[in-house]
């Protein structure tokens, strides 16, 4: 990881320290921020003679050797001091809230344009909407392009950000043409790495686009969530979310097994931001204001709800999981009073909580 001196490097300097690294297999690829930006190296850099001469360079501060299968989302790495947002909300200073519909019926918009209105009322910050579903069935309802036109309409409304899964590249050019804020990987392409290719690639340039990556349906290692979000990052865009969302098989009574519980072992590891989704964790709406509420005391940076302004009116899961907006407002009120309640405890008893920073 290669610190410059000055805030961002000429493409003369870039063009310098490309010249030196090609040689020992290795590329740069540029972490671009608001304030600063940082160039990390890609491939093997433990060579010293490569460090040697990047060191030499008049205009570099220093290089932070990273070891690490995730270099970059390492907690150790410069990227530390990454500072995500999302709409009004910087992930780490206040509790980001999303919510919505888990699909959006595009036979019925004025549903998700109520549901839109309500979630903002409630207190959320963003709003999910599936615009393309992933079904076991493979005659359940897919989801319909049109609908990401109904999404953008309830931002133009509300002026919330919006949330919308995409399953493959082509989903992904429409969701960026449209404008979606932030784009969600799903459990089951969590490990596409193809997909988190193509979107770190697509992205690279688009420094206000967020990823919410969620965790894969299987249980797996810590580790390979991480290197999951890695193939992200490693094209220059560090925006990622880190979503747990349950993990199978299931646990008697909930649809998955909630993993909001591995968001400390998250923070041991990596500085990314994590947001839970006690929706699916779950599975059932009278359960999820106690799983939010668990996660946050975890030590969540958001949460990721599904909503709905009549849930048994919905399609999709939003029957089975939605919360409505009396209860999901309540949510958020008790979580965010715990969140600060758990933030000032932090900063009191630093010690005894800095595993779960």
């Amino acid at each position: 990881m290669i610190i410059p001196k000055p805030a961002r490097l000429t493409p003369d300097q870039l063009a310098e320290i490309t010249a030196i690294v090609e040689p020992f297999g290795c590329r740069i690829q540029p972490i671009i921020g608001a304030v600063r930006s940082i160039y990390a190296i890609v491939g093997d850099e433990r060579d010293e003679l490569m460090i040697n001469r990047i060191e030499g360079l008049p205009f570099i501060e220093r290089v932070d050797k990273m070891q690490s299968a995730y270099k970059l989302m390492d907690r150790r790495s410069s990227l530390a001091a990454n500072k995500i947002k999302v709409g009004d909300v910087t992930l780490g200073e206040d509790l980001l809230v999303i919510a919505g519909q888990c699909t959006i019926d595009p036979k019925n918009p004025s549903y998700f344009y109520e549901t839109a209105h309500a979630v903002k009322e409630a207190g959320a910050n963003s709003i999910r909407g599936g615009v393309w579903k992933p079904r076991t069935n493979p005659y359940s309802f897919q989801g319909d392009a049109k609908s990401l036109d109904i999404l953008m309409e309830a931002h133009r409304r509300t002026g919330l950000p919006v949330d919308a899964e995409v399953m493959d590249e082509h989903q992904l050019k429409l969701a960026l043409d449209a404008g979606v804020h932030m784009l969600q990987i799903g459990a089951r392409n969590a490990l596409n790495y193809s997909l988190l290719r193509a979107i770190g690639a697509a992205i690279a340039n688009r420094p206000s686009t967020v990823v919410l990556l969620k965790r894969a349906i299987h249980m797996g290692p810590i580790s390979e969530f991480i290197s999951a979000a890695e193939y992200i990052a490693a094209y220059g865009n560090p925006n990622i979310l880190l979503c747990p969302r349950g993990t199978t098989p299931g646990l008697d009574g909930y649809r998955n097994h909630p993993d909001e519980s591995i968001t400390p072992l998250l923070k041991e590891k990596t500085w990314a931001p994590v947001v839970v989704d006690p929706s699916h964790s779950v599975g059932r709406a009278v359960y999820v204001p106690a799983c939010a509420l668990a996660a946050v005391a975890y030590g969540a940076d958001g949460l990721c709800i599904e909503a709905h302004v009549s849930p048994s009116k919905g399609i999709g899961d939003d029957p089975k999981q939605a919360l409505t907006p009396e209860v999901l407002a309540y949510t958020i009120t008790q979580a965010r009073h715990l969140w600060a309640t758990r933030r000032e405890a932090r900063a009191h008893a630093p010690a005894c909580l800095a595993a779960a920073k």
